[in-house]
């Protein structure tokens, strides 16, 4: 398959994504009429059908300014947010106008030796699942579908997912973007707090341990702060992430009159630092950032050569929490007492559909050392798909470890791993019915970027369970080149 212009530009130089849209927008001073009413005033996506020539101006600003990148006026354009202005059904009209207009401008500005590039943006939206709730995983879906689809179909160079403060709503988005059978590269940029995670408690380490088995065009960090405060991320990012890396922040945290005091000189000089340390291969501005930090970040961004990703492979977890499986740290432990087949008190609690004193035993396990959480509901009395969900819905917030899911239920193991915000394991597959087990579960594992537990059993008429030394290599090797040929 033919590398998408963009991903072979971001290896030949750093480029320079723009500036921010609400601040260029609240610097016109528009009325309510711009936004066509009252009702619809501060529904800056709106003005997509309004006012497109205000969007079209922002846009050739930034162009101008010598940004590389134009991001679509989308932001709030999933049919989830624009239902609190009555517009969800003009959702994908909506995307596709802002898609049309960004690449028209974008196509006016490329040469040969700079192309200009248009990124489909999608926010969080209002709900961050794992905090807000308010939305399933599966409503999200069908959200960002929509939104992905227009923006596709009004012709982006990629989709970003930006913004972003729960790897939930991420995933979900993935599986959105999946759905559509495209291959349209996919970037996502995470927030991260001046607490040092995001908004629902992950560090970017462990954003991307959830997300490290995608191809992304490239992972980075916007929005929340300014550039002083990304530094520990995003150095952390840059020694163990395979993909491209990016840093979008606002000039400066707000003051108490919601001005951005950092000028384009001091942005410059944070971002010059981090790309003279070898750590980025695009920039760009957030909030509070205007053409004039766009101008400057582009002198900047010619003076150094694009990050090279060098990182040894890891094997990582992650829930909330990062968990690195190193030889110095073995055994790692797995608390498997939320388990209805190996504990009885946990199963009785669940017959008794008291979930959240089920859901205390994980966080007692945790207390007591275990680094992993197992979940395993199947009981043949009860229905396992409807107690999975119910105990993790109630265990994600109190455990941030990441979590083994125990089921040989296909069903369940995709709405369980749903829950998840990192990556987890799927416990377990085998070979015992050749490669029937197989062919259910990689698929999920790979979607939503799982690890296995292998058991080495296969079909062997006479000696399935491997039980010595030559056997269980024997068919560990065969496993090993079905997942990593084959699956």
């Amino acid at each position: 398959m033919e590398t998408p212009l963009i991903q072979a530009e971001l290896s030949r130089r750093v480029l320079v994504l723009d500036g921010a849209m609400g601040t260029a927008l609240q610097a016109i001073s528009l009325t309510a009429h711009d936004f066509g009413g009252d009702a619809l005033e501060g529904c800056n996506e709106n003005l997509i059908l309004t006012r497109p020539d205000v969007i079209r101006d922002i846009h050739r600003a930034y162009l101008k300014a010598g940004c590389d990148i134009v991001e679509t006026n989308t932001f709030g354009a999933t049919p989830l947010v624009l239902a609190e202005y009555d517009l969800a059904d003009r959702a994908a009209d909506i995307n596709f106008e802002a898609a049309r207009i960004a690449v028209k401008e974008a196509k006016e500005f490329s040469t040969s030796d700079k192309p200009r590039f248009v990124a489909g943006s999608i926010g969080p939206t209002t709900k961050a699942i794992s905090v807000t709730g308010g939305v399933t995983f599966q409503e999200l879906i069908d959200h960002f579908k929509i939104q992905a689809q227009a923006l596709i179909e009004g012709g982006v160079d990629y989709l970003l997912l930006e913004t972003c403060q729960d790897t939930r709503n991420i995933k979900a988005a993935l599986v959105a973007i999946d759905a559509l059978k495209t291959s349209i590269p996919v970037a996502v940029s995470g927030t991260i707090e001046a607490s040092g995670t995001m908004l629902a408690g992950q560090t970017a380490e462990a954003l991307y341990a959830s997300l490290a088995h995608r191809d992304l065009l490239y992972l980075g960090l916007n929005c929340a702060t300014g550039p002083d405060f990304m530094t520990d991320p995003i150095r952390s990012l840059a020694g163990m992430c395979r993909f491209p890396i990016a840093c979008v922040p606002n000039a400066g945290l707000p003051d108490e009159n919601g001005c951005y005091l950092e000028s384009p000189e001091m942005l410059s000089r944070v971002l010059s630092r981090f790309l003279s340390a070898g750590w980025l291969n695009l920039i760009g501005g957030c909030c509070g950032t205007h053409a004039g930090h766009i101008e400057k970040l582009a002198e900047c961004a010619r003076s150094f050569a694009p990050r090279v990703a060098n990182v040894q492979k890891r094997s990582m977890l992650s829930g909330v929490d990062y968990l690195e499986i190193t030889d110095e740290m073995r055994p790692v432990l797995v608390g498997e007492r939320t388990n209805v087949i190996g504990s009885r008190k946990f199963k009785r609690l669940i017959c008794e559909e008291k979930f959240d004193e089920a859901s205390d035993i994980s966080r007692a396990q945790i207390k007591n050392g275990a680094q992993i959480i197992d979940a395993c509901l199947a009981n043949p009395d009860r229905d396992e798909l409807s107690d999975m969900n119910r105990f993790l819905e109630i265990a994600i917030k109190k455990i941030r470890a990441p979590l083994m899911i125990d089921t040989t239920d296909a069903a369940v193991l995709r709405d369980a791993l749903t829950y998840s915000q990192g990556k987890s394991i799927i416990n377990s597959i085998n070979l015992e019915d050749g490669e029937e087990r197989f062919e259910q579960v990689i698929p999920l594992g790979r979607q939503f970027g799982a690890a296995f537990v292998v058991g080495t059993i296969d079909d062997h008429p006479e000696q399935g369970m491997g039980v010595t030394r030559h056997r269980k290599l024997e068919i560990a090797r065969r496993s090993y080149r079905l997942l990593t040929e084959k699956y």
